[in-house]
């Protein structure tokens, strides 16, 4: 039995009781109890000219950025300047070392899924989350140039586009880009996604969609995550698959691209279509 009602109505003033108190971008003074002594408030102050070591070193990147750009930074530090914003109170140049070790490339970085961007030391959820944002972010500026232009016209644009929406997925996926009877784009769409060496595709499905989409062209395209876009066997056959069932029906598949990570392979180009 309890000696007395006690009462719960202050449990949302209690110290850390909020839904970010896991979030990283937070910031906790150390608080130090000792036995008979009150503990330290959470939000004190650092007492004053103190300033943390890396203060300073930010204002120089940034400077150095204003003054000349991204060519007068390093990779690591361009990734230092955008993870100040998501991570203010902590030195991130060892952050951003660490996301380029592990990854390798800025690119890759951007590219890396959500749970294998948290494996890094400093890395909570809610920056994972802010770097995939900026992905995105720069895929849509991508596939933004390619709408309402000839495709065909513009076709390093659409292998930048694609390259940077898939070379670093870590399951095969397939994409398909749906043009009109001039090459514009109509749609872009994941048909399917799969393993890390295969994923189911039904040319049935691939010609029901473009018609659906009164799409008169195709360019098919698939990512291989081991990195060599060299077509397989199985690649062909299934393009040629595509082919023969696209083409009585007046939809013409302009090429199937093949993406890697350091590059990319083109059927047509290889004379395979």
């Amino acid at each position: 039995m309890t000696k007395g009602p006690v009462s719960h109505s202050n449990d949302a003033e209690l110290p850390f009781a909020t839904s970010d108190a896991n979030d990283e971008r937070s910031f906790f003074a150390e608080q130090t109890t000792k036995p008979g002594s009150l503990s330290k408030p959470p939000n004190v102050s650092a007492p004053l000219g103190k300033e943390e070591h890396y203060h300073g070193h930010r204002e120089r990147l940034r400077d150095r950025f204003r003054q000349n750009g991204d060519t007068a930074l390093a990779d690591y530090e361009l990734l230092e300047l955008l993870l100040f914003r998501l991570i203010p109170r902590r030195d991130t140049k060892p952050i951003a070392k660490a996301l380029l070790e592990r990854f390798g490339s800025l690119a890759a970085v951007f590219g890396a899924p959500l749970p294998l961007l948290q494996e890094v030391k400093g890395i909570g959820e809610a920056v994972a989350l802010d770097l995939k944002l900026v992905s995105t972010v720069a895929h849509r500026t991508l596939k933004s140039e390619l709408r309402g232009k000839q495709v065909l016209s513009s076709w390093s644009s659409v292998i930048q586009y694609c390259h940077a929406a898939m070379a670093h997925e870590t399951r095969e996926q397939f994409r398909i880009l749906f043009l009109d009877k001039r090459n514009a784009l109509i749609a872009d769409e994941v048909q399917g996604r799969g393993t890390v060496d295969h994923t189911p595709v039904y040319p049935r499905e691939v010609v029901r969609r473009a018609l659906e989409l009164s799409a008169t062209a195709l360019i098919l395209v698939h990512n291989h995550p081991s990195g060599d876009p060299t077509p397989s066997r199985a690649d062909i056959d299934m393009t040629k698959m595509i082919v023969d069932t696209a083409k009585p029906l007046g939809i013409t598949v302009h090429d199937h691209i093949i993406i890697g990570k350091d590059g990319h392979a083109s059927l047509k180009g290889l004379r395979l279509i």
